[in-house]
């Protein structure tokens, strides 16, 4: 019997064709204008990364639009902000230096992809750069920018994310708390503590 798997570029190819020129075309090298001003505009980000088995992770981060910031055509600044320690990015960066970006502008079905070499610095001038109202960061991921690019908007456009009529109302789920307490008794067989919705929000904005 044949394997309904897709195993080679060539069966993968059969199935979808060649790409189209503009979609080729569309990766270039460095930050245009287009590319600075969507940066400008974007409070959140994705950190795509992995360690070196390939072992890999999807880490959003966010802040005031413009909180990442490009210094020249070729790097880009993104602080780090505080968060659960995990370090899974962070730790990735080290094992193999190399990060992908997705950024994201509230109402904007496109998006902007950017992949690059990726260094942690504690340089002084790097975090006053990223230094916000509430606090320099403890280190700066910098991206030295290889390929830059535009995503179209069908995902976005499917999906309805920014459509206010298909929010999800948030009591379909516990809180993480709970869910958290839930996962870790069926797999760890461990109990801890579960915060209610409104406990957690409170904790998370003394800590923003």
């Amino acid at each position: 019997m044949t394997t309904p798997h897709i195993t080679t570029l060539e069966a993968l190819r059969e199935l979808y064709g060649p790409a189209r020129e503009r979609a080729l075309k569309k990766e270039i090298p460095s930050i245009d204008a287009h590319a600075l001003q969507f940066i400008g505009l974007s409070p959140f980000v994705v950190l795509a990364s992995s360690d070196a088995d390939g072992h890999m992770d999807a880490s959003p981060r966010g802040g005031e639009p413009g909180f990442v910031k490009v210094t020249d055509a070729h790097t880009l600044l993104l602080p780090d902000a505080p968060g659960n320690n995990r370090l899974d990015t962070l730790e990735n960066i080290i094992a193999t230096g190399r990060l992908g970006l997705l950024f994201m502008v509230p109402g904007f079905d496109e998006t902007l992809r950017i992949n690059g070499r990726a260094v942690l610095s504690t340089d002084p001038v790097n975090l006053a750069l990223c230094a916000d109202a509430r606090r320099a960061p403890a280190l700066v991921i910098c991206v030295a920018v290889e390929s830059v690019y535009l995503h179209c908007a069908k995902a976005f456009m499917r999906s309805k994310l920014w459509d206010a009529s298909s929010q999800t109302e948030r009591a379909q789920l516990p809180s993480m708390a709970e869910m958290l307490r839930d996962q870790i008794r069926a797999f760890k067989g461990e109990e801890i503590e579960a915060e209610t919705q409104a406990q957690m929000m409170e904790r998370y904005r003394q800590s923003l």
